[in-house]
């Protein structure tokens, strides 16, 4: 498998369409994947948008939950990796990355208080 690292910063906006799942690792026994640390791995769904209105979905996974990413929540990902897989006939890109961390919201001012009543 060959491993070809992705540079995040070019893929535009990324959100997340669905929300972190337990990667299974054998869907016959319910066993839940984990890394060489033991963590558990997750998968999220993740729609990336470029330039225009095209976008692709790809499914990442990440080990240990990733605190704060719900369905809908804009995403930064870091250390992204894409890794080329084949099985027969089948063949296609897999992507793991280092975190999934929601983008802080920005919050807006508080207006100044008007003194004086009505203008």
């Amino acid at each position: 498998m060959q491993s070809i690292p992705v540079d995040g910063t070019r893929l535009g906006a990324m959100t997340c369409i669905v929300a972190p799942e337990v990667r299974i690792a054998n869907r016959e026994t319910g066993e839940i994947r984990k890394d060489r640390e033991g963590q558990t791995v997750y998968t999220v769904g993740v729609a990336v948008r470029q330039d225009g209105r095209r976008a692709s979905i790809i499914e990442i996974s990440v080990s240990g939950e990733p605190v704060g990413v719900v369905e809908g929540v804009r995403v930064h990902v870091t250390g992204l990796t894409a890794f080329s897989w084949a099985m027969g006939d089948r063949h296609g890109l897999s992507f793991r990355a280092d975190a999934i961390t929601p983008v802080p919201v920005a919050v807006p001012a508080p207006a100044a208080s008007r003194k004086g009543g009505d203008a």
